[in-house]
C-alpha cells in the first residue's frame, strides 16, 4: 500500500566543536518516515539518536554544534517539500511545535515549574492558532481528556510538582499534539516510568497516531519497547546507522554485531541466565582499531548461559538452611497528614503497612511494585533513614527498630545503600577518590589516608574503573560510570548487607547489563546480601532468588522469583507482568497484525 512520505533525512552530518577536537555526533545518516509509520531509533547513550531528533527540530545549540551537511526534507502542509536545514528562524518557529512536535525525555525539566499545566498548554495553542483565551482553555481541557488525564479541570490548575511522573508525561503529550502535528518525535518518553504506566503511555501514543495519522520517531535504548511499537527500526552506533529494517527482520535475523549485542543484553523472561551478554561480547576492537565480530547468534550465546532448575534448587537448599541476616516483623511506616491552622493530624498515609519477611545471607531479595507502593520507603525504613512507626527490624540478631542515632551509627558500615540517581548522590565538589574515602575516614577504616587511597584505587579497578579516575569529578563520567563509583563507595566499608534502590532504571540496556553482572560478581566474591528494589520485573527476575510484590504499602505476593513470574497468584502481579515489553516474536507478529488491521 502506497504511503505518503513525511520526512527524508539524506546524508546528514551534525558536528559539535570542543576545545581540542570536533566530534561528528551524527555522521552521514539517511532514512525516511511515512505518514502513519513509527520508526524506532535505538542505540546506547552517545550513539546520536537524540542529536538526530534535535537536528530535525533545529534545536542543536549554535554555540557548540551545527548541522554541517546533508538534507532534512519535510513535506509541509502549506509549503510542500522544504529543507529544514535552510529555513530561517521565523520559518522554523512556525513549523516547530505546530507541524513537527517533540516529547522530551524528562517531563519535570521540560515543564516550567512556575506555571500551571493548563497555562503551559494554552501558551502553545495561542502561539500557533488564532483563538481566544477562552477557546484555548476549552481546547486544553479537551486535550487533557484526549490523553486520558484524570480530572482534567483539576490538572489544568495543578503545577508540575503536584502530579505524578506518568501524568506529567501525558501533559507533555497534550502539548505536543496541540498543533495537530504531522510528525511526533518522542525522545525516551517512558525511561523512568513504571512498566504499567509505560504500557499506558505507549498505548496512548499508538491511539493518537491512528486517530491523527501521524508519523512517529520513537527514540529509546530499550528494544523491548520498540518490538511492540515500531514498524521499522534504525540502529545507531557512534553517530552512524549500522542497521535498519522492519521490526520483524531486526529481531529475527539481526545482521550487525552491535544489534545482536543490544538484543542479547536484555534480561530474558522465559529463562534464567548466569550473566547477561553485553555488546562487547559481539564486537571487540583490537589495539589496531580493527573490529572483531562474533559469528554466533543471540540464541547460541544465551543458550550456553542458562541455569538449570536443578542447579537453582540445590543452591536454594543451602541458602535457606541458614539463619536469616534480616527479619522484618509487622513493620509499619506511617506519615501524618496535617490540616488546619494548628497543623492538627487528621489522617495517616500508610506507606508501609504490616510488612513481614526474612532475608538470608547471600540472598538477593527482589522488591517490586509501582511507584507509590512503598518499596523505597521500606528500604529506607530498614536502614533506619526513616523511623518505623511500628514493628521490629532485626539485623544480624539485633533489634534495631528503636536504636538511637548514635547506636545506629556503628551499624551503618554493615548496611549500605546504592541510590537510584548516582549523580545526585555524589557531592559535585568532591573528587571521586574523596567521595569514596570519606565514609572510610568516618568509620576508621585504614590507618592513614595513604593506605585508604590504595584501597580506593583497588576498589575502582574492581568495578572496572582505573586509578586516574581518583582525581576526577562526578560530572566527568557517564551515568554507568557514576553508578560504578557509587557501588565502589558502598563496598568501601565492607558491608554485610546492601539495598539497591532502582540502581539501573535510568541506564542504557547495555550499561544496565554491565552493572547487573558486576553486582552479581561482587555478591559471589564478597558474599553480599542484597535487597534489589525496582519496578522492572525482568531485571528483578534476573537478579533475585525470591521476589516480594508490594501494592499500597502491603505485600501482595511473595515467593520464588521464577515461580511468581510463571504462575502469579494475584491480579496485580499479573498486571505488572503483562505490562513488561517482552520483545518476543509472537508479540511482534501480533502487534504487526493489529496495526495492519487498523490501517485497513
Amino acid at each position: 500500500m502506497a504511503t505518503e512520505t513525511l520526512l527524508e533525512i539524506k546524508n546528514l552530518v551534525t558536528e559539535f566543536r570542543g576545545e581540542e577536537e570536533t566530534v561528528k555526533a551524527i555522521n552521514d545518516i539517511s532514512f525516511s518516515l511515512s505518514r502513519g509509520e513509527t520508526i524506532g531509533i535505538v542505540g546506547e547513550s552517545g550513539s546520536g539518536k537524540s542529536v538526530t531528533a534535535l537536528s530535525v527540530m533545529r534545536l542543536v545549540a549554535k554555540s557548540h554544534g551545527k548541522t554541517t551537511s546533508g538534507e532534512i526534507l519535510y513535506h509541509s502542509r502549506n509549503k510542500g517539500k522544504v529543507d529544514i536545514t535552510k529555513l530561517s528562524g521565523s520559518e522554523m518557529r512556525a513549523l516547530r511545535g505546530n507541524e513537527i512536535a517533540m516529547i522530551f525525555q524528562e517531563p519535570m525539566t521540560s515543564l516550567n515549574p512556575v506555571y500551571t499545566c493548563g497555562d503551559q498548554i494554552m501558551e502553545a495553542i495561542l502561539l500557533h492558532q488564532k483563538v481566544t483565551k477562552k477557546e484555548a482553555k476549552i481546547r486544553t481541557i479537551e486535550l487533557f481528556k484526549e490523553v486520558q488525564l484524570p480530572h482534567p479541570e483539576r490538572i489544568f490548575d495543578c503545577y508540575p510538582h503536584q502530579i505524578s511522573g506518568g501524568q506529567k508525561q501525558r501533559v507533555m503529550i497534550a502539548m505536543a499534539i496541540s498543533g495537530r502535528p504531522n510528525i511526533l518525535i518522542a525522545d525516551e518518553p517512558t525511561t523512568a516510568l513504571d512498566v504499567t504506566v509505560q504500557a499506558a503511555i505507549l498505548e496512548l501514543l499508538l491511539k493518537l497516531q491512528r486517530e491523527r495519522d501521524m508519523g512517529i520517531l520513537f527514540i529509546t535504548h530499550d528494544l523491548g519497547v520498540i518490538a511492540e511499537l515500531a514498524d521499522k527500526v534504525v540502529v545507531m552506533y557512534k553517530g552512524k546507522i549500522v542497521e535498519q529494517g522492519s521490526v520483524l527482520d531486526i529481531f529475527t535475523k539481526p545482521q550487525h554485531p552491535y544489534t545482536k549485542g543490544l538484543l542479547a543484553c536484555r534480561p530474558p523472561l522465559d529463562r534464567r541466565l548466569r550473566w547477561l551478554p553485553t555488546v562487547s561480547y559481539f564486537m571487540k576492537t583490537e589495539a589496531s582499531g580493527e573490529m572483531i565480530e562474533s559469528r554466533q547468534s543471540v540464541a547460541e550465546v544465551t543458550g550456553k548461559l542458562i541455569v538449570s532448575t536443578e542447579e537453582r534448587l540445590e543452591a536454594h537448599k543451602k541458602l535457606y538452611a541458614q539463619a536469616p541476616i534480616l527479619q522484618l516483623k509487622n513493620v509499619q511506616t506511617y506519615f501524618p497528614v496535617k490540616k488546619g491552622i494548628l497543623g492538627k493530624v487528621t489522617d495517616y498515609v500508610k506507606a508501609v503497612d504490616d510488612v513481614s519477611f526474612d532475608v538470608y545471607p547471600g540472598e538477593t531479595l527482589g522488591l517490586v511494585g509501582e511507584s507509590g507502593c512503598g518499596k523505597t520507603t521500606l528500604g529506607r525504613t530498614i536502614l533506619r533513614l526513616i523511623p518505623p512507626t511500628g514493628g521490629d527490624i532485626i539485623f544480624d540478631g539485633k533489634n534495631i527498630s528503636s536504636l538511637s542515632e548514635k547506636e545506629m551509627r556503628g551499624l551503618r558500615r554493615d548496611m549500605q545503600l546504592i541510590f537510584q540517581d548516582p549523580y545526585s548522590s555524589l557531592n559535585p565538589r568532591l573528587t571521586i577518590g574523596q567521595a569514596i574515602m570519606e565514609p572510610m575516614q568516618v568509620h576508621g577504616i585504614g590507618d592513614s589516608d595513604i593506605s585508604r587511597k590504595k584501597q580506593v584505587i583497588a576498589l575502582l579497578e574492581r568495578v572496572n574503573m582505573n586509578k586516574t579516575h581518583f582525581y576526577r569529578y562526578p560530572h566527568e563520567f557517564s551515568g554507568g560510570q557514576r553508578q560504578r563509583i557509587c557501588i565502589a563507595r558502598a563496598l568501601a566499608l565492607k558491608p554485610k548487607f546492601i539495598i539497591c534502590d532502582e540502581p539501573v532504571s535510568a541506564l542504557d540496556v547495555s550499561v544496565q547489563a554491565q552493572v547487573l553482572n558486576l553486582l552479581n560478581e561482587l555478591k559471589r566474591e564478597f558474599g553480599f546480601t542484597y535487597i534489589f528494589i525496582s519496578h522492572d520485573l525482568s531485571v528483578v527476575k534476573f537478579m533475585s532468588d525470591r521476589m516480594v510484590v508490594m501494592n499500597r504499602g502491603r505485600i501482595e505476593e511473595m515467593g520464588d522469583a521464577d515461580t511468581i513470574y510463571s504462575n502469579p497468584q494475584t491480579a496485580y502481579t499479573q498486571k505488572l507482568i503483562d505490562a513488561i515489553p517482552k520483545g518476543q516474536l509472537a508479540d511482534i507478529r501480533s502487534a504487526i497484525e493489529k496495526k495492519n488491521n487498523l490501517r485497513t
